[in-house]
């Protein structure tokens, strides 16, 4: 899991050839650390296919700002710089995988 930030999201996630899970959290945040490990999991299973990264909003707060992000957890699908799917909340690792596979 790439860790993105202000600094880097417009290279990391806008300018990727690979479509980017981008994983919107905060560390005071308990859905936030149930969902982490069920990413990094999947993640696994898409390596060289799909990026994944997570973004805390506490420190990076313009990007959740930037895509109207109003509760955490929130997974953003991005392909071709764009957001292509959204998921809100603490999701089981099926409906991830058939999220990603959407953005496919």
């Amino acid at each position: 899991m790439l860790e993105f930030t202000s600094a880097n999201f417009e290279e990391e996630v806008l300018k990727s050839d690979l479509p980017v899970v981008v994983d919107l959290w905060a560390q005071w945040c308990q859905p936030c650390l149930k969902l982490g490990p069920i990413v990094e999991e999947v993640a696994k299973q898409y390596t060289g296919r799909v990026k994944f990264g997570k973004i805390n909003i506490d420190v990076h707060q313009d990007v959740a700002v930037k895509y109207g992000v109003m509760s955490i957890p929130t997974l953003l699908y991005f392909k071709n710089g764009e957001v292509a799917h959204k998921t809100v909340g603490l999701i089981p690792e099926k409906k991830l995988i058939e999220a990603i596979e959407k953005v496919l």
